[in-house]
């Protein structure tokens, strides 16, 4: 029972440190009592662990505040840089006409210090990609003179099904396939870095991003819908990302919404990707234009000019995202539909006629029911999501979010 005792007051000890952490990141500057009174944590607690805070350099004092009389309160400081963390996306997407890995260096208050991109192709496969970002970390350690100490780790988002406790990345049907990343192992890459390896599905990292940054971070239960290249789904209940049985929950990309046969990359037919997914309207533009597109902002350059062929595209494209939209909201019931990724930068081209759509034709829903969102991350939520991922136990302790 002793031991027992020690360990639930061990637990108790953490989860008030990181509650502290969390108030300090959003306030900056507290001195110890408004801590306590805004986190309902004894005064003694508090500077117990401020102190311990302050030993690991992550917070400072910060002088004293004004006072309507008696002493004046010591004032704590959040140190941002005092920590920092690297995010790689694998996700390539239509944004741009390359095949682009980026790279971002974020610190504790989520702002990005450094960001590369790269080519992957030229790499030729995974084992050289990997050792090139083991490279390009440290080279932008050394330009911010960042020791390894300070970087809390690198994580990884992939679009396909991970396992993130194993550091297995599945199946990623739309990766190229001359790069072999189907069933592989991440561990094998950690003598690459100098600090922690984590590797996340991209939906689900995004919507990590989504709780702790962006418009969903009052919102405990809804559905993130990732749309590029690809569509993912990361699904939060209570605050937490549901993974399911096999960690596979939340590819709707690959749910079959036609019966005309297209082949999907995965091997299966009529995906919602083919018909939803942001290359759709790349595909579908290219078919019947004489002049073709590269990208998703091309295409949308092209609508907002008035091009009558893209409003034709997107129109069809509205009725083909809406019919998988409204099989989500039958699937989970949310209070909340986050839509992210690229398609995110439409805007209100997407989001009020998206809504009609689908509670048109929804005999289950009607307007009000629940709340259909546009990401305020847009296309930076799967790096930030995977930047986050080293924070995670600092802030949240081991599974609170993700």
């Amino acid at each position: 029972m002793a031991k027992q005792a020690y360990l639930d007051q061990e637990k108790i000890k953490d989860s008030n440190n990181r509650r502290i952490l969390r108030l300090l990141m959003r306030r900056h500057e507290l001195s110890k009592q408004q801590i306590a009174r805004e986190t309902g944590i004894s005064v003694p607690t508090v500077a117990n662990n401020v102190s311990r805070l302050i030993e690991q350099g992550i917070i400072e004092e910060a002088g004293v505040s004004e006072s309507t009389g008696g002493r004046k309160p010591m004032l704590v400081r959040f140190l941002p840089d005092a920590r920092y963390a690297f995010g790689v996306d694998f996700a390539s997407n239509h944004l741009t006409s390359s095949n682009e890995i980026t790279v971002a260096m974020i610190n504790l208050k989520a702002s990005i210090r450094a960001q590369r991109s790269f080519d992957y192709q030229r790499f030729g496969n995974v084992d050289r990609i990997m050792a090139h970002l083991g490279d390009l970390t440290r080279e932008i350690m050394r330009e911010h003179s960042i020791d390894a100490e300070r970087v809390l780790g690198v994580g990884i988002s992939l679009p396909g099904t991970v396992n993130e406790r194993r550091k297995v990345l599945e199946m990623a049907p739309n990766l190229s396939p001359e790069l072999g990343m189907q069933h592989l192992h991440f561990r094998v890459y950690e003598r690459l870095f100098p600090f922690p390896l984590f590797v996340e599905n991209e939906a689900n990292a995004s919507a990590f991003a989504e709780l702790v940054l962006g418009i969903a971070q009052d919102k405990r239960n809804l559905v993130y819908l990732s749309v590029n290249r690809g569509i993912g789904a990361g699904i939060v209940v209570r605050g937490h990302i549901y993974k399911g049985n096999k960690k596979r929950a939340g590819q709707v990309g690959h749910i079959t919404v036609d019966s005309r046969g297209v082949r999907c990359t995965c091997g299966m037919t009529d995906c919602w990707e083919l018909y939803a997914a942001s290359g759709a309207l790349i595909r579908n533009y290219n078919a019947r234009a004489s002049g073709a597109i590269t990208d998703t902002r091309e295409f949308l350059t092209r609508l907002e000019e008035g091009d009558p062929l893209c409003h034709e595209i997107w129109e069809k494209y509205l009725d083909d995202l809406a019919v998988g939209v409204s099989s989500l909201l039958l699937c989970y019931d949310p209070h909340y539909l986050v839509i992210g990724g690229e398609i995110s930068m439409f805007g209100d081209r997407l989001l009020e006629p998206l809504r009609q759509r689908v509670f048109a034709r929804n005999c289950f829903y009607k307007v009000g029911d629940l709340e259909i969102l546009l990401s305020t991350l847009e296309e930076r939520a799967a790096i930030l999501g995977a930047a986050l991922l080293p924070f995670q136990k600092l802030f949240y302790g081991n599974n609170k979010v993700i």
